[in-house]
């Protein structure tokens, strides 16, 4: 009688506590590079007036009429006037694009459950296509018929990302 049990729950418990305290470092670094990210591509495009470049690209967005289509969806007037802008865009991309490398190192070393990896690949395939998309599309020889062509390429990966993912929970399954 005089025995005492040991439960596994501290044991879990402690696992559980790793497990949240990992996610919530994951979470502050991706957060903070974020916002470093936001400040280093403003800093670069500080000669190019990023601010005003981004004011006018939202201020001169329109309904268009899509090439082939009967329908009209947001494009700016003056597609390829937004080099400066589509220029930040890709740059952010490319700094997504190290920042999922980054917490998918960190996933795989602090052991993350496979879902979490296989978000996190399925982010790096978005903004990888995402990258290459606006490299491709956005630049001063953009026009209304490459500008759909972007948006068209933009769901097109994220159905790459979505297949991505369940391609990564299926093998370790």
């Amino acid at each position: 009688m005089g025995e005492t049990s040991t439960s596994t729950v501290p044991a879990t418990s402690t696992v559980r506590r790793e497990y949240k305290l990992a996610e919530s470092l994951i979470s502050a670094i991706s957060v903070g590079f974020v916002f470093i990210l936001f400040g280093l591509i403003y800093v670069l495009a500080l000669p190019s007036n990023l601010l005003e470049r981004m004011v006018a690209f939202f201020g001169s967005l329109n309904l268009r009429q899509v090439p082939g289509m009967g329908i009209s969806l947001p494009a700016p007037v003056s597609t390829g006037a937004h080099a400066v802008f589509y220029t930040a865009v890709f740059q952010f991309c490319i700094g997504v694009v190290l920042l999922e490398l980054l917490v998918l190192a960190l996933r795989l070393i602090w052991n993350s459950p496979i879902r979490r990896a296989a978000e996190t690949i399925g982010n790096l395939v978005f903004w990888l296509g995402t990258a290459f998309l606006a490299n491709t599309f956005l630049n001063a020889q953009t026009t209304v018929n490459t500008w759909f062509a972007f948006w068209s390429g933009i769901l097109i990966a994220v159905g790459l990302s979505m297949i991505a993912r369940a391609a990564i929970l299926l093998i370790k399954k």
